[in-house]
């Protein structure tokens, strides 16, 4: 499961990084614990050359109530034991919830790292699971959907990370679900509508676990309404033995400054 993760990257680096602009009206500050029901940028098949801004947990369109449906589950129904080995029918594409959207609304979802609590303690113990080689922002594979509240008329864009099967690394601290993480090469891919849904899920698979390492942090990233730079301070030693000890220290300078796109 991924239900809160980071992304504290300058609005320019992530135009350059995904070649996409940012509306002039665009406004994200640094924040170091999204969370369900906060607004953070994607890129949609609809619109892949702009940066958005829809709503992190997503309410399918029939849906008659609002929902935050924050992952959306590779194997839909199937592999309720979340094992690791698994390899059968990827029932995301007949998921009712998820049908529609990962067939004609797929989006990457741009982070720097993500938070993952134990299967048994959640986020009363944290970590911090970021990828090697400085390798950030990337992009999770994303669903997203437009709700028409009935109450207020209001269309509530918003979206799901795609979750899979535990790799490695994630199964050491330990948790029983990845999200998907794309390789730059497939990106274009994944919003291009034409790309054949074989082709799609293929690429619903875990991210290797040499490439990724993970620290402990404190179990203050539980509360919603913190987004403070310090939360992301380790605790303790990293799970892989090759040490990027300044990750931390990086993602605090690279959120200095202001987030909001400069109006031409």
């Amino acid at each position: 499961m991924c239900g809160r993760y980071v992304l504290v990257q300058k609005i320019e680096v992530i135009e350059k990084r995904f070649n996409v602009t940012a509306p002039s009206h665009f406004e994200f500050e640094p924040n170091y614990n999204i969370t369900p029901g906060q607004l953070a940028p994607i890129i949609t098949a609809e619109d892949p050359r702009v940066l958005q801004l829809f709503r992190f947990g997503m309410t399918p369109h029939w849906s008659k109530k609002n929902m935050i449906l924050f992952n959306a589950r590779v194997e839909g129904d199937r592999n309720k034991e979340n094992d690791p080995t698994y390899s059968g029918s990827k029932d995301i594409i007949s998921k009712p919830a998820f049908r529609k959207s990962i067939r004609s609304q797929r989006c990457l979802v741009i982070a720097d790292a993500f938070i993952e609590g134990t299967t048994k303690e959640g986020l009363d113990r944290p970590f911090v699971v970021f990828l090697k080689d400085k390798i950030r922002p990337f992009a999770f594979a994303g669903i997203y959907d437009v709700w028409l509240n009935p109450e207020t008329g209001t269309e509530v864009f918003s979206f799901s990370i795609i979750t899979t099967t535990a790799n490695d690394l994630i199964q050491r601290i330990p948790h029983h679900r990845s999200p998907v993480i794309l390789y730059p090469h497939q990106e274009a891919a994944w919003l291009n509508l034409k790309t054949p849904l074989t082709d799609i899920t293929r690429m619903l698979n875990s991210y290797p676990s040499e490439k990724m390492n993970a620290y402990p942090i404190s179990s203050k990233i539980k509360n919603p309404k913190a987004n403070e730079a310090s939360l992301l301070e380790p605790i303790g030693s990293e799970l892989n033995s090759i040490s990027e000890l300044s990750v931390d220290r990086e993602l605090k300078l690279q959120g200095m400054g202001s987030r909001k796109k400069s109006i031409p």
